[in-house]
């Protein structure tokens, strides 16, 4: 990978493509009003641009670039504001206060929707194990500005770990956080989504496993929460009660942690 700026930079925006290149350990190239396909053909790499408004990575593999976005999440936490039904906080019964852990937290719109309603005094984190795409996600979050100051204020409070989720459980003590939030399906929603179809490239996919299951009822206080597909198989193999949703191409599964023996 290589590291420029946008078409229009300055010093600023130059100085911090540098520093971040160093960080990141990829080399830095001057873009000197060259366009990405010829850097593209020029170095045969996958380059990433550093913007005044947002990071942009161009894979060499992929005609469309991918950046961050909070996708759905600014329209629920609207229609929240107004009173209306969100299906993904009646599964994880997330209320003022509450702690969440998003063990696949890809783009991450539904860890933004739960910071809004966890509000000041909760909590909410993610785990992510593409590095790249960790990186990524938690420039946009602190970047990205929508018109909807409740969802930029939600944005902000979303913490990301770079981390296997497994690796990133292991660590947490037992009955430590309120939700553990599952969802392998996350890449199949987004494929029609503005920006994000490269997203497929950059994520790393890992099925659930008994372990992962264990080590989540471990820390979750009250619940774990598996969203899916509404055919799959996880619901009935790993014992999720389920919120069955009409004419939904996906389904809610719910493990109670009093209930679960």
């Amino acid at each position: 990978m290589i590291v420029t700026t946008a078409g229009r930079t300055d010093q600023k925006m130059t100085e911090e493509a540098v520093g971040i290149s160093r960080n990141l350990q990829f080399p830095f190239i001057e873009r000197k009003k060259k366009s990405i396909s010829m850097l593209k053909r020029e170095y045969e790499t996958d380059i990433l641009v550093i913007g005044k408004n947002r990071y942009e990575l161009f894979m060499h593999t992929q005609s469309e670039p991918f950046f961050f976005h909070p996708n759905s999440a600014v329209f629920r936490i609207k229609r929240i504001q107004k009173g209306e039904y969100d299906p993904f906080i009646e599964a994880t019964n997330l209320q003022a206060g509450s702690t969440f852990l998003d063990c696949t937290f890809g783009l991450g719109s539904d860890s933004i929707v739960a910071s809004f309603v966890v509000g000041e005094q909760g909590k909410v984190e993610g785990c992510e194990a593409s590095q790249m795409l960790a990186f990524l996600v938690r420039k946009g979050l602190e970047m990205w500005e929508t018109d909807c100051s409740a969802t930029n204020l939600a944005m902000q409070k979303v913490h990301i770990h770079h981390n296997d989720a497994l690796a990133e459980l292991k660590k947490r003590k037992d009955n430590s956080i309120d939700c553990v939030y599952f969802d392998p399906m996350f890449e199949e929603e987004i494929l029609s989504s503005k920006g994000i179809g490269p997203l497929r490239s950059l994520a790393v996919y890992h099925d659930l496993t008994e372990e992962l299951i264990k080590e989540a009822l471990r820390i979750a206080k009250k619940r774990v929460v598996l969203k899916d597909h509404f055919r799959s198989k996880r619901f009935e193999k790993f014992g999720f009660s389920v919120i069955k949703r009409k004419s939904a191409a996906f389904h809610y599964g719910i493990l109670i942690k009093e209930q679960v023996k």
